[in-house]
């Protein structure tokens, strides 16, 4: 049997049942790879409920620095019976697979192409430990410690990492240790250590790896972080599933950092609402009054939401949603990771309407966008919206160190003081003075008798004034469609890389590739397995809603353009279509809606297909075990 082998180049993934402490024993183990200094991608694919059910733990290892997920498992650690017929067919050839052999393996479950290694988990610490509880807990940790052994992990990295997670329960670090070790020493007398698949501290990783100090975070806290140096003072929420971490972290960070020095003093206030609509309600009126305010939610949220941003748009009031998209339409799949809010989040309310949206792909976009969404809102007087998912949400991803300019000023738009007040000839709210669109506004209590306005959701004339007539509301809604067309001067601009060089191209069809948000890292993956098979493919990064002009640019200079999202409607591909007049049979879509977030090998086979190739192998859309 021909095993796979690689160096600092393979996936592993668990098995686990969800509520057995499975997920800090499989934490510890990628961060041991990311102490060692080798770019890991760890993914906790779990059930919306809180214990029984199976969940799973995908860690890529990639010397290249890839961070989305490949496809295909190299190694699988399975402690969960429930699935595990599902787990061996999930193997790939040459392949290994790791379990419990406390009882025997049926014979339905072997295969010839494989590798096992059984290990007698739940004998072994039935007999060392005595707890019950503990007997359940350090089963995981007695594998972690046989894959040091079969993988190469340096021992002493994980004695180090147990003793920063029990720091102050010292109590727990002896027995953990000894289970580690008890794993190791099982994996070395038994079977050959290191597998052909192993790592290699200061092996073969990319040098643009290598030249920064990357840390491990997720979007969630990045963006709570974003929120706190963006000048946010105010967070209306209603918990759901994965945005709630959003505003606990903004708790945690602003107990630390919003507390007056001299007072002790709170500056910041936290309100959980009744529901998302009075979430919305609450940051609006906050926003109104001057301050920055957000909240965060998910689809249902969004959907509950959405009269309120209609109220935002039409008021032009500033306020900041971080919409961090799970599986829908419904309650879906709480704990799955989609990008279908598009259409939902960009034409929210009823009526004509368009708002911003922000697309990051990365922890450090998270915070940098967070903080850029809070000057949008201010600059252009409306509802930012930052399009994070699940994926990048709650995951830990690899990301270089963030970073704050201590120079920075927040950017709070035309807002008038007194002095302004006093110098404006002829001051109206809805009036606008510099044709861009975006008109000038006061804060409550700015002057003792200028500037008062009725902040209406109802049609009005530039003054603020209740108006029906039909002239007042098509001046009112066109000069927000030019606010709309200024507010891709404001925006992030896209992210484009030249195609790979193709000595032999086998089309002269000039191909290009859209994506956006944790799409990125397995499309840009996608491209790179391609450009050997002879199809070289230009890339563009959208980061943002209204679309740039390069845009346009880039999909009128290609024959052939793939639209690559996750949901089931190609609602990014929609969504161009509508804005760009594009004729749809130039845009392909490359799509995945299982709830789990997409793969490299998925989209190149996506590609074959539609370019009629020899090669294509197409993987079936379908809900994933795992």
């Amino acid at each position: 049997m021909k095993q796979i082998k690689g160096i600092n180049d393979f996936v592993v993934k668990f098995a686990n049942v969800n509520g057995t402490g499975s997920a800090s024993a499989n934490h510890l183990f990628a961060k041991a790879i990311f102490r060692m200094g080798i770019p890991v991608s760890p993914r906790n694919i779990f059930p919306s409920n809180i214990q029984g059910l199976p969940t799973w733990y995908e860690v890529r290892v990639s010397s290249k620095g890839y961070l989305g997920r490949r496809g295909g498992v190299d190694l699988m650690v399975c402690v969960n019976p429930q699935t595990m017929a599902d787990d061996v067919a999930s193997v790939q050839p040459g392949g290994y697979f790791l379990y419990d052999n406390t009882k025997p393996l049926a014979q339905n479950l072997k295969r010839d192409d494989i590798s096992y290694f059984g290990i007698p988990l739940t004998e072994m610490c039935m007999r060392e430990f005595k707890a019950p509880r503990l007997q359940q807990l350090l089963k995981n940790v007695v594998y972690v410690g046989a894959l040091a052994a079969l993988l190469d992990i340096k021992f002493s990295i994980l004695k180090d990492l147990l003793g920063d997670q029990f720091k102050g329960k010292e109590k727990l670090i002896s027995p953990n240790v000894h289970a580690l070790e008890m794993g190791y020493q099982f994996a070395s007398e038994n079977f050959k250590c290191p597998l052909p698949i192993r790592l290699e501290q200061g092996g073969n990783v990319a040098p643009h790896i290598l030249e920064s100090d990357h840390i491990l975070m997720n979007g969630n806290t990045a963006a709570a972080l974003g929120a706190i140096y963006g000048g946010a003072t105010v967070a209306a929420w209603y918990p759901i599933t994965p945005s709630t971490s959003v505003v606990d972290a903004f708790s945690q960070y602003a107990e630390r950092m919003r507390i007056d020095a001299g007072t002790g003093k709170k500056n910041f206030a936290i309100i959980q609402a009744e529901d998302e609509l009075a979430a919305m309600g609450m940051v609006i009126g906050a926003g109104w009054n001057g301050a920055r305010a957000f909240t965060a939610t998910s689809g249902p949220g969004l959907s509950l939401m959405s009269e309120f941003l209609g109220l935002a748009y039409f008021a032009e009031v500033p306020a900041v949603l971080i919409d961090v998209q799970r599986s829908g339409p419904s309650t879906g799949m709480p704990t799955r990771s989609q990008q279908s809010d598009i259409l939902a989040a960009a034409y929210a309310s009823h009526g004509d309407t368009k708002h911003v949206l922000l697309f990051p792909a990365t922890p450090r976009e998270c915070f940098d966008m967070t903080v850029q969404a809070f000057d949008l809102s201010e600059q252009l007087q409306t509802p930012i919206i930052l399009m994070t998912d699940l994926d990048l949400g709650m995951n830990d991803w690899m990301s270089p160190p963030l970073e704050w300019d201590d120079s920075y000023q927040m950017d709070r738009g035309k807002v008038l003081d007194a002095k302004g007040l006093d110098e404006a000839e002829n001051w109206g709210r809805y009036l606008d003075v510099d044709g861009d669109g975006i008109c000038y506004r006061t804060l409550p209590g700015a002057h003792p008798d200028k500037g008062a306005f009725f902040t209406r959701g109802s049609s009005k004339n530039e003054m603020a004034v209740y108006s029906e007539k039909g002239e007042d509301y098509v001046q009112n809604v066109d000069r927000l469609l030019r606010k709309f067309e200024t507010a891709k001067s404001y925006v992030p601009e896209p992210k484009t890389h030249p195609p790979i060089e193709v000595k032999k191209p086998k089309t002269k069809l000039k191909l290009g590739a859209l994506f956006f948000g944790t799409s990125a890292s397995p499309a840009y993956e996608a491209v790179e397995m391609l450009a050997p098979e002879g199809y070289p493919i230009d890339t563009m990064r959208i980061r943002a809603f209204p679309f740039h002009e390069s845009l346009e640019t880039f999909i009128h200079d290609h024959d052939m353009i793939f639209v690559i999202e996750q949901n089931r409607d190609g609602q990014m591909r929609q969504l161009i279509m509508n804005e760009c007049h594009i004729a749809p049979d130039k845009l392909h879509s490359v799509l995945n809606y299982s709830g789990t977030p997409i793969t490299a090998r998925d989209i190149a086979a996506q590609i074959r297909e539609a370019l009629n190739t020899k090669g294509a192998d197409v993987i079936a859309l379908r809900p994933e075990t795992a």
